[in-house]
Order: structure tokens, then C-alpha cells, then sequence
């Protein structure tokens, strides 16, 4: 079984910055891809960006130019850095892991934007 404990969410006005953090733990044997999701209320989870083993990245287009994912391999953790942040942003954001023995998501973490 694989862990995953997320950090870094809150409230935060519109454009302004936060981090977030996801550390995992537990039986892993290798992590291919990490990344960050989100579901803004009355609305499906969505992909936010993820990142390769490799450090190949994608962003949703509503992200590009103010999202960074980035991972410590060494530490089996990722990060994002939000910034110029909208309302539109806010949202639960769940971190995400596939590993050699499965998908793993994360407890999900509040951002809230306000206008």
C-alpha cells in the first residue's frame, strides 16, 4: 500500500500564491507519474498537471503559465506552485500516484479563491 499526505491548501485572494505538497510513503517500489487533480463543487475532478518520472510535464490549458509541478524523486514527493490564482481555481485538489502496484489518490486538499 502506498500513502499519500497532502499539504499547502487554504484560502487565498485572487491572484495570489500557495503550494501545495504531497508525500509518499508506504510500499513503493516505483512511481511513474505524479500529479494534481481537482473537483470544484458541482463539477467532476479534472486533471491539473501531472509529471513523468522523467520529468515530462502536462498542463491543463486553464493552468498554463501560472502552475508548476515539480517532484524530489529522493523524497517521493511533488509539488505546485499556484500562482496569479482566480477564482475559478477553487476547488478540492487531490494528489495523485501511479506506481508499479497501482493508483493511489490522496485526501484531497481545500483551495479557495476568493474574488
Amino acid at each position: 500500500q502506498v500513502q499519500l499526505v497532502e499539504s499547502g491548501g487554504g484560502l487565498v485572494q485572487s491572484g495570489g500564491s500557495l503550494r501545495l505538497s504531497c508525500a509518499a510513503s508506504g510500499s513503493i517500489f516505483s512511481i511513474y507519474v505524479m500529479g494534481w487533480y481537482r473537483q470544484a463543487p458541482g463539477k467532476q475532478r479534472e486533471l491539473v498537471t501531472i509529471i513523468t518520472n522523467g520529468g515530462r510535464t502536462t498542463y491543463a490549458d486553464s493552468v498554463k503559465g501560472r502552475f508548476t509541478i515539480s517532484r524530489d524523486n529522493a523524497k517521493n514527493t511533488v509539488y505546485l506552485q499556484m500562482n496569479n490564482l482566480k477564482h475559478e481555481d477553487t476547488g478540492v485538489y487531490y494528489c495523485n500516484v501511479l506506481t508499479g502496484s497501482g493508483n493511489y489518490w490522496g485526501q484531497g486538499t481545500q483551495v479557495t479563491v476568493s474574488s
